[in-house]
């Protein structure tokens, strides 16, 4: 929790009121904050056609050059056509011809991103040992609509209901908000209620700070059913009634995956961008390079915030992300996660 103070210090400002208008009269259309965006003049035969020399020579440049140029649509069209045209599985042949951390960006590239997420929370639920990071993150920063598609697709391809898996490897007061974001109940409305606001902290200090022991239901039912919008106006009352931060109370009175889990919550609803951005940071400090977090990150991302991430990044640390990971990462590995950071 090292630079939990650097993470909130100063991120007010710089809330888009354009992301999050303050009434729904004549909804606006989002802007696009991804960095990758439908390729112009996009044909999905010539595609196929250029990663079946590029796999057939090895060439890696060129399956890179395609990959993360074009959207996930495009992917799923030029993935279409090549299967169709070859009569072979494209993510085979990649393999057949990639390795290491390359293999892994462009192989997460061509999964659709319901069926990306539902491979994360496996992957997070799987084998020894749980990846509580993992679970928090795709389901604190995942709309109603996407968690119902991950669920949809988790039961599909693995068999068990993702509630099941997630109940069998965690447990407590964890499990219990895991469980409540797994419900897809959040509000998503962007009108702040002030006077819900005001309420919502006064519950939250009464739970925190005037008993002997925190009352991790009533943080755990407000942080994982009111919108983002709305938290962080809760927050800011929070601040007004009470000597610290909610975070910081939060990490007074609780420890282990419930602290963490909602801590990353109040992150999220805050300043998203900045949560990923953190978790990018982490990523790349000292030594060793988290090439996991730094695929999930860039790849889930690419066609959400990840402008702004790239935004924040720079503001929070005072250097660019490129630089970071130019200075981690190298060969094709690095010039995929380069193309999906966008022009610098």
């Amino acid at each position: 929790m090292s630079m939990f103070t650097k993470f909130f210090k100063g991120l007010i400002h710089k809330r888009d009121p354009e992301e999050h208008p303050v009434t729904v009269k004549e909804k606006p259309k989002p802007k696009f904050y991804g960095t990758v965006a439908p390729y112009p003049n996009f044909n999905a035969s010539t595609d196929a056609s250029v990663l079946q020399s590029a796999i057939e020579s090895k060439h890696e440049d060129v399956i890179v050059s395609v990959l993360v140029k074009r959207n996930n649509d495009q992917r799923q069209m030029i993935k279409a056509v090549y299967e169709s045209s070859t009569g072979k599985n494209l993510v085979k042949s990649l393999e057949s011809v990639l390795s290491s951390h390359l293999e892994d960006a462009s192989l997460a590239l061509l999964m659709k991103p319901a069926y990306y997420d539902a491979h994360l929370l496996r992957n997070a639920t799987k084998g020894v040992g749980t990846d509580e990071a993992v679970l928090v993150e795709v389901l604190a920063t995942r709309s109603n609509k996407e968690i119902e598609e991950i669920k949809q697709v988790f039961k599909k391809e693995y068999g068990v209901d993702l509630e099941r898996a997630i109940k069998d490897e965690t447990s407590g007061d964890f499990t219990q908000a895991l469980l409540s974001m797994l419900s897809a109940k959040k509000d998503e409305s962007t009108v702040v209620d002030m006077e819900l606001a005001r309420k919502d902290a006064q519950i939250l200090f009464e739970a925190a700070e005037t008993s002997r022991k925190v009352n991790v239901s009533t943080f755990i039912n407000i942080l994982t059913t009111r919108s983002g919008p709305q938290l962080s106006k809760t927050f800011q009352n929070y601040a007004a009634i009470s000597d610290i931060t909610l975070p910081k109370a939060l990490q007074m009175d609780l420890k282990g995956d419930i602290e963490e889990c909602l801590i990353d919550i109040v992150k999220c609803a805050w300043n998203t961008p900045a949560f990923f951005a953190e978790k990018l940071c982490h990523a790349m400090k000292g030594v060793g390079t988290r090439d996991r977090t730094l695929i999930r990150i860039l790849v889930s991302r690419s066609e959400v915030d990840l402008k702004k991430i790239v935004e924040e990044y720079q503001a929070m640390f005072g250097r660019s992300l490129q630089d970071d990971i130019v200075a981690d990462t190298k060969g094709e590995y690095q010039k995929v996660l380069l193309g999906l950071c966008g022009a610098q």
